[in-house]
């Protein structure tokens, strides 16, 4: 391809495409030229202006209803890059499978100049609206698309540099795009790299629940990276592929277009039972893949990780042998707590963890799971502070055909009964609307739920935790949380201490790094830079800098100093309130510094602290009362 800069080259090639009729091959990528040919053939006019009207906030609302699976699967990736691309000037934007976009988040000037160009939720991003576009042209093609500048098909969005990466739900049917969309004028350089991994973990969370009539495979060539979004998962019903995720369509060079017509014994030398034997499977090319089985129905089968060969061992040793081995978070006075808690657990008592935001409450959790009876069970999260407001009822509890405009038509059986037979995790609960607390504290007292519209009351059973970062305590004395239901989830508690408290930050840093570095070394330096800061954000802030880091530097790279993001070179310690103040005036204090250093932009703040918008009105409405 030509070295004149982007902008000239583009330039030339419109020229010759669209006044001369010249297909200017070589000049832009085979994508934007293949692009720009069907919407000319499609009737668009490049001169004209495109046709766009955002849907009415009714119908927006009943779209993201419809969609409430994705979105919920895809908030917690939407928040994280929103803070992490805010400082590039860049947004995410998700969609649903046809384009219509359903959620905008980011830098909030940059989402009020995609907003002059109609790139904000209720528009449809298609190609047949808008014209070549990220979005469209990833729908069109099934894959990653990078459009820049120019490349659009009409001369307004020339402004846009976007990066789309369409989400594939098990059973390979597109359910939408996850965008990185940023000013032309700057370079993107990782946008793209950044929207595969957080679409890698949309997909990968679509398995947690399980698939109920598959055997679901999860395999590896490096036994480190199971349980992580590089995993390879594959589902069979009757000896043929029938789910997968792209990292296990990869392991065997298969694509999407494959799941419903492999059959098993093209793909493995061997049953399935050498999983269950040997903790190791082996392809048709003789290469050892390293993994876990869980039959239909649900119940995951762990296996022994053949690195350590010994004996077939019961199921819960099994566990054990894959927990000690997969998390390096938890040193011998964490590993207590939890000894602790899984005993209360076990005992059919709710545990309640209390922590500031990125403590690993969701890690502890999980942990707890894997540890518990009920490990061969789901495990299943709820982030009540993640949903909006009007869906969680219908999340939570479920619903019948018909009983809200927008309800699928087979209804919903709601993530309470997902839950059946394993453990519940109502992750920030400190959250939970008010008007919503009854029911659960009722559902909780007598172990039966009635889904929304009606339908017969279900028996439940399910271990329960709770998490949160507020102080329940003054949630209750403000009249937040309920005092009832507090007492019906807090049988014992665990407090997580922020990282900025923990002894021994190196070797947490090491080991860390060791599980997310892929071979890279660190530079001493570097390591002494990463121990050496406070970490607001705590462990989820130090992962996210840990894995950027990775992405922007090649294998067996050494990480220096100088490649350390810019608040970590030489940055003063920040200034951590006292212990006697308490969590809770730390997470008020903390809620005052992000508002003022927004200049009271509520978004801004919420994404500066990393909680939802929502949680932060609720805060600061509560505050307000308590002065």
């Amino acid at each position: 391809m030509s070295q004149l800069p982007l902008q000239h080259r583009v330039g030339n090639a419109r020229r010759s495409f669209f006044e001369r009729g010249a297909a200017p091959v070589g000049s832009v990528p085979d994508t934007i030229l293949q692009s720009w040919q069907r919407c000319q053939r499609g009737g668009l006019s490049v001169d004209a202006q495109p046709d766009v009207e955002p849907l009415p906030d009714a119908r927006l609302r009943e779209l993201r209803q419809r969609q409430e699976t994705l979105w919920r699967l895809a908030r917690p990736e939407l928040d994280g890059l929103a803070a992490d691309i805010a400082a590039t000037g860049s947004i995410a934007l998700l969609t649903d499978e046809a384009g219509w976009i359903l959620d905008a988040e980011g830098n909030p000037a940059f989402l009020d100049k995609a907003g002059r160009v109609a790139l904000m939720p209720g528009v449809r991003w298609d190609e047949t609206t808008v014209g070549t576009n990220a979005i469209g042209t990833a729908i069109v093609e099934g894959r990653s698309v990078e459009v820049r500048g120019g490349e659009h098909y009409f001369a307004p969005h020339a402004i846009l540099t976007c990066s789309a990466t369409p989400i594939f739900d098990p059973y390979g049917q597109r359910v939408g795009v996850l965008d990185i969309s940023g000013d032309a004028r700057q370079q993107h350089l990782h946008a793209r790299v950044l929207a595969r991994q957080a679409v890698a973990h949309i997909e990968h969370r679509y398995f947690e629940a399980g698939l109920g009539d598959c055997e679901v495979v999860r395999l590896h060539h490096d036994a480190g990276l199971l349980g992580t979004a590089r995993e390879g998962v594959l589902g069979f019903r009757n000896g043929r592929l029938v789910a997968a995720n792209r990292a296990g369509l990869a392991l065997f060079g298969l694509d999407h277009g494959d799941i419903g017509r492999a059959p098993y014994e093209a793909l493995f030398d061997g049953p399935l039972s050498r999983l269950h034997d040997d903790g190791a499977l082996v392809d048709r090319q003789g290469r050892a893949l390293y993994g876990h089985v869980s039959p239909a129905g649900g119940a995951t089968v762990r296996s022994p990780l053949p690195a350590r060969p010994t004996p077939a061992a019961p199921a819960r040793a099994a566990v054990a042998a894959v927990r000690v081995d997969a998390s390096p978070l938890f040193d011998a006075a964490q590993q207590q707590v939890l000894e602790r808690a899984c005993r209360v657990l076990d005992a059919q008592l709710p545990v309640l963890l209390q922590g500031e935001t990125g403590t690993g409450k969701e890690v502890f959790a999980r942990e707890l799971h894997r540890r518990s009876t009920r490990a061969d069970k789901p495990f299943v999260a709820v982030n009540c502070a993640a949903l909006p407001e009007g869906l969680i009822e219908a999340e939570l509890f479920g619903y019948e055909e018909g009983a809200f405009t927008g309800a699928r038509k087979s209804g919903n059986t709601g993530l309470l009964r997902q839950a059946q037979g394993g453990v519940l995790f109502l992750d920030e609960i400190g959250d939970m609307p008010l008007a919503l607390q009854p029911r659960l504290l009722r559902v909780l007292q007598e172990r039966t739920l009635s889904p929304l519209g009606g339908g017969k009351p279900v028996q439940l059973d399910f271990a329960l935790i709770c998490a949160t970062h507020r102080d329940l305590d003054q949630a209750m004395a403000a009249g937040d949380f309920r005092s009832d239901l507090y007492y019906r989830i807090a049988d014992h508690s665990v407090r997580l201490p922020a990282l900025r408290e923990h002894a021994e930050r190196a070797a947490l840093v090491q080991g860390l790094w060791q599980r997310l570095g892929q071979g890279r070394q660190l530079e001493s330096a570097a390591l002494e830079a990463l121990a050496g800061y406070a970490w607001p954000g705590n462990v989820r802030q130090l992962c996210s800098c840990l894995r950027t880091l990775v992405a922007l530097s090649d294998p067996g790279e050494v990480i220096r100093h100088g490649m350390l993001p810019a608040y970590l070179h030489a940055a003063p310690a920040p200034v951590m309130p006292s212990a006697a103040e308490g969590l809770e005036a730390m997470t008020e204090t903390a809620m005052r510094e992000a508002l003022r250093a927004s200049d009271g932009n509520v978004a801004q703040a919420a994404r500066a602290l990393g909680i939802s918008r929502s949680t932060l009105y609720r805060r600061v409405g509560a505050t307000a009362r308590r002065h």
